[in-house]
């Protein structure tokens, strides 16, 4: 698959790789087409029995591409692209393999909760994890901050929600959020190790273990879904969201009016 999102398969194994390495593989809404078409791809292929999601370069994903937002040519309004994004990244929950994310230098913003609805997290040491989505006036509105929530619990979650705070590989680790921590240049290797075990598995077991993890985790994540499309749609046409736009603009403090 050519672009800045690849596709490539080997036996029963698929790695969808983000590359664009010049920006910390932030993805714009090019980029998110190539994902979801990715994981379409794989949901078709009854060969892959596991999934890796990695990243060229220093990072993961450093989340949104600032610089191409504004820039959609699509024509679709926010909440239409909203819907789109969120069709494209349930995709990962609809599959029948687990998806395996090798996690390094910045997982930011929407990767990151994206990274979080897959099924299996490894952070190379000196990962970072952010969500600054509320210093932006917006809110996280991907999903992953419901499987955050089932994973580290209110405290956490409001924490990086609230401050925007940076959560480290080993407090990521703590709180569950990924499951090994290993040195960098081992991370491709550990992962492609866990994806040919599960590969070597008998796909009906792991495709029904899958399932009975999935009925327990998916249903709060769709909902969550749902109230963040509503709650964003507000937040967009808010007196709160033009204020904050405006004092960007003009380099003061913003002078906010308590509904």
């Amino acid at each position: 698959m050519s672009g800045r999102v690849h596709l490539e398969i080997d036996g029963h194994v698929a790695v969808i790789t983000n590359d664009n390495p010049d920006k910390h593989n932030a993805f714009d809404d090019e980029m998110d087409v190539q994902l979801f078409a990715a994981f379409e791809e794989v949901r078709n292929r009854p060969e892959v029995r596991a999934v890796i999601w990695r990243g060229e370069g220093q990072s993961f994903s450093s989340g949104r591409d600032v610089g191409a937002i504004g820039t959609n040519r699509t024509q679709l309004t926010h909440h239409q692209l909203m819907q789109r994004g969120h069709r494209g990244i349930q995709t990962v929950l609809a599959l029948d393999v687990p998806v395996i994310v090798a996690c390094k230098g910045w997982t930011i913003g929407g990767s990151f909760q994206r990274a979080l609805l897959c099924d299996i997290r490894v952070a190379a040491e000196g990962s970072r994890f952010r969500l600054p989505e509320v210093t932006h006036g917006v809110i996280p509105d991907t999903g992953g901050v419901a499987r955050l929530y089932q994973m580290a619990g209110h405290g956490l979650v409001s924490d990086m929600v609230f401050t925007g705070r940076v959560l480290t590989a080993e407090e990521a680790l703590h709180h569950g959020v990924v499951s090994r921590v290993v040195p960098l240049d081992t991370l491709d290797e550990v992962v492609r190790e866990m994806a040919g075990a599960i590969a070597a598995a008998p796909p009906l077991t792991v495709k029904l273990a899958r399932r009975v993890i999935a009925n327990l985790a998916d249903p709060e994540v769709l909902a969550s879904m749902e109230e963040e499309l509503l709650a964003q749609t507000v937040i967009a046409t808010s007196a709160d969201f033009a204020e904050f736009k405006a004092s960007k603009a003009e380099g003061r403090e913003p002078r906010y009016v308590r509904g």
